[in-house]
C-alpha cells in the first residue's frame, strides 16, 4: 500500500492556536531563564523600606536594604549564593507558559477577527492599544496563582538573611499552603493590580511592537527581519517599563503581604490603598522603585522573546508576527 503524503498538511496548518500557543510559551520561557536575575533583583527593590510594613512591625531594625540595582544583586550573592538570583524561577517559567501562551494568542486573534484589520491591512493604534490590554489581562488573570508563588519565593532568600524563618520550601509547598490558608480563592491573592499591571505593560509591550514594526516596515527600507524586530523590541521593552512599573510595585507589595487566618492582606485593604500609603508614606518616586531594573530586565526580555519569537515563527512556516 501506497501512502500519500499530499492529504498530510504540516502540524501548524492542522492546529495553529495550538502552534502559535506553544511557539509562545518557548520563546518566552527562554527569555524569562536569562533574565530572571533582573527581576528577583526588581522585586527585592520594590519591597525594602515599605512603609506599611513599619507600622506592622515586620522586619524591625533586622531588615536589610540594599541601595540600587548593582549593590541589591551584588548583596544577594553574596548573602544567599549565586544560585539564589534564580530562586523562584520554576514558577516563573510555569507562569509564562500560561500568560504568555494565552496573551499572544489572544491577541492576534483579536487583530485577525474581533477587532480586525481596515481594508487597506492596517491595524489602527486604538485597536492595537485595546487588544493588547485586553489579551494581557486574560493571560495574567489565569497565570495569577503562579505569579503569586513567584513573589513569595523571589523573598524567601531575604527572610533567612534576616533570621525569620522560612514560608515555603519550594513552589509545590507555596500552593498548597496558600490553598490551605486562603482556599483556592488565595491563589488570585493580588490578581486586581496583577491584570492592571499586565494591561499596561501589553499596551507597552504589544502593541508598541506591533505599530513600531508596521511603521518600519510601511516607512523604512528595512525588511521584516531581525533588525526589524530588534529595533521593534527596544522601544516596547522602554515603554512597557515605564507604563508597568507603578502597577508593578503596587502588585508586589500587594502579594508580598503578610496574611491573617482568612487569607486577608494584614497591610493594605486594596490596590488603591497600596498606592495611597506608599505614596504618603515614601513619597511619588517610590512608585518606580525598581524602574531600572525593571526597564534593564524589560529590554533584553522584550528583545530575547521577539527575536526568538519571529524566529521559531518562521522556522515553523507561520508567517511573521
Amino acid at each position: 500500500m501506497v501512502l500519500s503524503e499530499e492529504n498530510e498538511s504540516p502540524i501548524p496548518e492542522k492546529w495553529p492556536r495550538v502552534t502559535k500557543f506553544v511557539l509562545s510559551a518557548c520563546a518566552a520561557a527562554v527569555a524569562e531563564i536569562v533574565t530572571f536575575p533582573l527581576d528577583l533583583t526588581k522585586t527585592r527593590l520594590q519591597i525594602q523600606g515599605e512603609a506599611a510594613l513599619s507600622g506592622h512591625g515586620d522586619g524591625g531594625s533586622r531588615r536589610r536594604s540594599y541601595r540600587g540595582m548593582i549593590r541589591t544583586a551584588a548583596g544577594i550573592v553574596q548573602e544567599e549564593g549565586p544560585l539564589k538570583l534564580w530562586q523562584g524561577v520554576t514558577p516563573a517559567i510555569y507562569r509564562h507558559i500560561v500568560y504568555s501562551g494565552v496573551r499572544m494568542l489572544s491577541y492576534e486573534q483579536l487583530r485577525e477577527s474581533r477587532l480586525g484589520r481596515n481594508e487597506d491591512g492596517s491595524f489602527p493604534l486604538w485597536k492595537s492599544g485595546l487588544g493588547a490590554m485586553v489579551a494581557g489581562a486574560i493571560g495574567q488573570f489565569v497565570a495569577s496563582p503562579t505569579d503569586l508563588v513567584k513573589v513569595q519565593m523571589q523573598m524567601e532568600g531575604r527572610r533567612r538573611v534576616e533570621g525569620k524563618p522560612p514560608r515555603v520550601q519550594g513552589a509545590y509547598h507555596a500552593f498548597v499552603k496558600i490553598i490551605s490558608e486562603g482556599g483556592v480563592r488565595g491563589l488570585w491573592a493580588g490578581w486586581v493590580p496583577n491584570v492592571q499591571r499586565a494591561a499596561l505593560v501589553n499596551l507597552g509591550d504589544l502593541a508598541t511592537y506591533d505599530s513600531v514594526k508596521r511603521i518600519l516596515l510601511q516607512n523604512t527600507a528595512l525588511q521584516d527581519n531581525i533588525k526589524c524586530h530588534g529595533l521593534s523590541s527596544i522601544c516596547s521593552g522602554l515603554v512597557a517599563a515605564t507604563m508597568g512599573t507603578p502597577a508593578d510595585v503596587i502588585k508586589t507589595r500587594i502579594m508580598n503581604q503578610p496574611r491573617d487566618a482568612y487569607g486577608r492582606g494584614l497591610l493594605y485593604k486594596s490596590s488603591l490603598d497600596c498606592l495611597v500609603q506608599s505614596v504618603r508614606g515614601e513619597g511619588f518616586w517610590s512608585l518606580y522603585k525598581g524602574f531600572l531594573p525593571t526597564w534593564m530586565r524589560m529590554a533584553p526580555w522584550s528583545m530575547t522573546f521577539w527575536l526568538t519569537f519571529e524566529q521559531i515563527r518562521r522556522i515553523s512556516g507561520i508567517r511573521p508576527f
